[in-house]
């Protein structure tokens, strides 16, 4: 669309985005406020307040821009590739995690891992166990509720602190959602980014595993002895799917494929080990892609707010403002990281900080020739540390429902966040981990549009 003669709005462009952060915000906190404890932010939920958002695009835009005009700008926002290839992976990685579910592969998972842990390395194990479940389901929310009671048990019948126990599922639950092929802040990061999947977990795969490693020293000689009581059998063939989604993902499948094929994969399965018939396997599939229903619509109405900002001239004022002061690769890179951090402490919803803040960073990550895989695996870490401490979180509130601890004595012993924090500012402080391409400054971005033209 044609910018030219058009008013351009600077700060105020942002004026239907700061609206739905004040109104799902504002009535998070009030309610809170009224004792609504882990339901607060339900009460008026963030799609409402994105339907009050895009009310105020339409009403933007001046005299110079008519309705139809405003509408385009808003659609423009939404109907882009990387929008409808991100809802597409989105709605087949609950396919996926539905019919693996539905043929019993979250409880075989569990229950190997937990068979498998010697008592002197329990919350560890335990950690372990929910960062494998997490990168193989993608969502660390599944994965604290399959785990967290068999934590809360653990620390109940032995010495070991619960607070320590249900922060040990929840730094591993993040791991995972960090880092897993088929969760929606991969997908998010990646496709924002412009890069490939495979390319963004070698790049947050070495930071990861270094902070999971140190997590894991430090819940073996901190966290006591516990003990796991009960038989936890398990059917190793139903562990295959997440198996098989893993290790194919490495190889650079496309992601269309790659999860289609784990949805045929998990399915056989279970109609073969009688765990399900393929009526079960249909409605397991179609469970799992309604789970993703809502951040669908959310991300729809998250990029048309985008659009309009755009339009009236926010993104570029933004990156102006942000470019300004930063003369590095390093203030880029902690300027991208404290974006992404502030979304998701607004908005507490790792994906959605990811979704606003990737448009923005694009322009910035061109400026200092950042290599895309950098930028997704940044966005993508920052969203989850922060997601792993806020107290209105959902990862913490389900913590808190499974405990009754407050939700500083859970985020106080979630060492692997913090860990990843400091490992990652490293690299961003002392410059390492650059990519040839950033070493030999070859240009990875067109200079006129920004797109990626090199991954």
């Amino acid at each position: 669309m044609d910018h030219k003669n058009k008013k351009m709005y600077g700060f105020s462009a942002f004026a239907p985005l700061l609206i739905f952060l004040a109104i799902y915000l504002g009535a998070g906190i009030f309610f809170a406020c009224m004792g609504y404890g882990g339901d607060s932010f339900k009460q008026i939920s963030r799609v409402f307040a994105l339907l009050i958002g895009t009310l105020v695009c339409l009403c933007m835009g001046g005299k110079e821009r008519s309705l139809e005009y405003r509408m385009d700008a808003y659609c423009h926002g939404m109907a882009n590739a990387d929008t409808m290839i991100m809802i597409m992976v989105f709605l087949l990685a609950g396919a996926f995690s539905g019919v693996a579910k539905a043929m019993g592969g979250v409880e075989a998972t569990a229950n190997l891992g937990l068979s498998l842990v010697p008592q002197q390395f329990l919350m560890a194990g335990i950690f372990l166990i929910s960062a494998f479940i997490a990168t193989a389901m993608g969502t660390s929310m599944g994965t604290i509720s399959a785990v967290g009671p068999i934590a809360v048990a653990v620390a109940e019948g032995s010495s070991i602190n619960m607070g320590v126990a249900i922060a040990a599922v929840l730094g591993g639950a993040m791991f995972g959602d960090n880092l897993s092929m088929i969760s929606d802040t991969t997908i998010a990061a990646t496709r924002g980014a412009g890069c490939e999947m495979r390319d963004k977990f070698k790049m947050n795969g070495l930071l990861a595993a270094v902070s999971a490693l140190i997590t894991m020293v430090i819940l073996t000689l901190t966290s006591g002895s516990g003990q796991l009581e009960g038989v936890f059998e398990y059917d190793i063939i139903k562990v295959i799917p997440y198996i098989f989604v893993l290790l194919v993902a490495l190889t650079g499948c496309n992601v269309f494929i790659l999860l289609l094929a784990g949805v045929g994969v998990a399915g056989a399965i279970g109609i073969a080990t009688g765990s399900i018939n393929f009526v079960e396997m249909a409605q397991g599939a179609v469970s799992g892609m309604s789970g993703m229903y809502e951040i669908v619509i959310v991300t729809l109405m998250m990029r048309g707010i985008s659009g309009t900002v755009r339009d009236l001239g926010g993104i570029d004022w933004m990156v102006e403002k942000m470019t300004s002061n930063v003369k590095s690769r390093r203030g880029a890179e902690l300027s991208m990281a404290g974006m992404v951090s502030v979304f998701d402490l607004a908005l507490a919803n790792n994906t959605i900080a990811i979704i606003m803040a990737a448009p923005l960073v694009r322009e910035m990550a061109a400026e200092h020739n950042i290599a895309p895989k950098r930028v997704a695996s940044l966005l993508d870490i920052f969203s989850c540390i922060v997601q792993g401490v806020i107290p209105h979180g959902g990862q913490i509130i389900l913590c808190i429902g499974l405990t009754e601890l407050s939700p500083f004595a859970i985020a106080g012993h979630n060492y692997y966040v913090f860990i990843l924090a400091a490992v990652t500012l490293c690299t961003i402080i002392f410059g390492l981990l650059k990519t040839r391409e950033e070493r030999e400054n070859i240009p990875m971005y067109d200079a006129e549009t920004h797109d990626v033209i090199l991954k």
